[in-house]
């Protein structure tokens, strides 16, 4: 499924920031099952499902990148973690602000990334973010969100000063398209503007869900940098994570 939108004229341009973990502003219905049959797309040990806040940020902390997990010369920014008591929402007026989760969430947390500026390019901004839901259904139920807020806001705001518009988003469900490393699967591309970087530069977001557990990652492009480059950041760091989330809740044999 392909979501398209244009800009439409906003103040400043196009372009945004960290997606994170998506907008959701009203609670998924509750889910109804329980053990195994609750594990969908992965044979999943449900013991090694996460059921408690404490457990939950332990798995995020086993699965989230790290700079390595982009590849070389990827450094940490700071503040390097978000704190887990918030994740961003998409208010009304197509701005993000940090709230509290919703008690369908049992834990979250992002991290910022950066490739720093040389031989006259601009530097390459990263975030990678996990988030454990307490059904599977909560995060489908944020995955349906994303999309709907990349209709509803063809342009928004990240951080102060940061910009992101001209936003096509693509779903691909698991076995759709040789997609098989997710449930779901979403990638968004755009243009990002900064009032201290300029633009617009190449953007792309890219979110999988598995079970419970949604992963994704961000990278917004500078002088100089290409969309290439950005793909291969963010597709590198992706793929780093869903692997070790299989890893980690996989029934072992």
């Amino acid at each position: 499924m392909l979501v398209a939108c244009s800009s439409g004229g906003s103040p400043g341009g196009e372009g945004r920031s960290t997606r994170a973990t998506g907008g959701a502003t009203s609670e998924p219905a509750p889910d109804t099952t329980s053990g195994i049959e609750d594990t969908g797309d992965i044979e999943a040990d449900p013991a090694r499902l996460p059921t408690s806040r404490g457990e939950a940020l332990d798995l995020i902390d086993r699965v989230i990148a790290d700079p390595a997990s982009f590849g070389p010369d990827v450094t940490r920014r700071s503040p390097y973690e978000s704190d887990p008591a918030t994740w961003p929402v998409l208010g009304t007026d197509c701005v993000w602000e940090q709230k509290k989760p919703l008690s369908s969430v049992l834990a979250t947390r992002s991290r910022s990334f950066e490739v720093p500026a040389a031989d006259g390019k601009g530097p390459v901004r990263l975030s990678a973010v996990v988030t454990v839901h307490r059904s599977r259904e909560g995060a489908q139920w944020e995955m349906a969100e994303s999309v709907e807020e990349t209709m509803r806001c063809p342009t928004q705001q990240l951080q102060k000063g940061e910009l992101i518009g001209s936003l096509v988003a693509a779903a691909l469900p698991q076995g759709e398209g040789g997609q098989v490393n997710s449930a779901d699967a979403l990638t968004e591309i755009g243009q990002y503007r900064s009032s201290t970087l300029g633009g617009p530069f190449p953007y792309v977001w890219q979110q999988a869900q598995i079970l419970q557990f949604t992963v994704a990652v961000t990278g917004k492009g500078a002088k100089g940098r290409t969309e290439e480059e950005l793909d291969e950041l963010t597709n590198q760091a992706q793929a780093a994570m869903l692997v070790r989330l299989k890893s980690d809740v996989e029934k072992q044999s």
